[in-house]
């Protein structure tokens, strides 16, 4: 039977359906048969394997699955160890937090002191405290953290936060960031000695890492006065050196192209037509390596 490669993806929810995405915006054709557990690459030796984000880490540490995508926060709460973290993949974007009610005095960690906090993230709450030097009694909780306050459970909570709209409707607000979170992909430390998924492999992060790169980017072009170009490259958001040709017939002005990792807006617009710039064209980057 011919190896395939593994990669460890979210089952269900927001994580699953953007690890999807992006396996599928990086060429890979994904067959979903009735099999909830695996589905197929069709054009390529690889399997998705759908877990629970929280056995994900393990999966891919042990050796079943070779790569995983989950969120940092679920690596972080399992334990680095052995795990090499490749890359962000620029979704799934939230941020553990310390939430009180509304009205709570809080001055920092030391607020924390001696209260009851209820997480379901037990381990990195408790590496916060004690990079503070602060004692707290961690109350774990499977789900539904933001109740606890109202039930008596805890006087605060640590928990994931999107928009806020969850805690505001049970009288909490965030008060402190424990971390910031996205989905990241993982991969194993056991690699398999086979010279046909060394190779499957590289073009999985090669391609991730290319449509990863290419979102939010924008492809600009503009004409430019030689003279502006310093005050140009300075405002092209997130770009390196810009490539710089000649215009046909103008001694004065060149043409400037440039990749902008970063978003380009109306008021970036502005300012490059203030510095000189004319005929500016912004256009979406759809892959990139």
């Amino acid at each position: 039977m011919t190896p395939r490669l593994r990669i460890a993806i979210q089952k269900s929810g927001r994580l699953g359906e953007g690890s999807i995405g992006i396996i599928e915006s990086a060429g890979f054709r994904v067959i979903k048969g009735a099999n909830e557990l695996f589905y197929r690459i069709e054009n390529a030796p690889i399997d998705l394997l759908c877990v629970r984000d929280d056995d994900i880490p393990t999966f891919v540490e042990v050796g079943i699955a070779d790569f995983g995508i989950v969120g940092r926060n679920v690596v972080e709460e399992h334990g680095a160890g052995a795990l090499t973290e490749v890359m962000k993949l620029g979704f799934g974007r939230c941020d553990l937090k310390i939430a009180a009610p509304v009205g709570f005095s809080y001055a920092g960690p030391q607020s924390l002191k001696g209260l009851r906090i209820a997480t379901s993230y037990a381990n990195t709450l408790k590496r916060f405290l004690e990079r503070a030097g602060v004692w707290a009694e961690i109350v774990p909780m499977r789900g539904a953290v933001e109740v606890a306050p109202r039930l008596k459970l805890a006087q605060v909570i640590c928990d994931l936060v999107s928009t806020g709209a969850t805690l505001e409707a049970n009288g909490l607000a965030a008060v402190d960031t424990v971390m910031q979170s996205e989905a990241v992909l993982i991969r194993s430390p056991i690699q398999r000695d086979d010279p046909e998924l060394t190779h499957v492999a590289e073009s999985v992060v090669q391609r991730l890492r290319g449509v990863s790169a290419s979102r939010g980017a924008k492809y600009v072009m503009m004409n430019a006065p030689k003279a502006s170009l310093a005050e140009i490259s300075r405002i092209l958001p997130g770009a390196g050196a810009p490539t710089v040709t000649p215009l046909a017939g103008r001694e004065d002005a060149v043409a400037v192209h440039a990749v902008c990792q970063e978003s380009v807006f109306w008021e970036t617009l502005e300012q490059l037509r203030a510095a000189g710039a004319s005929a500016i064209l912004v256009l979406p980057i759809e892959k990139m390596m």
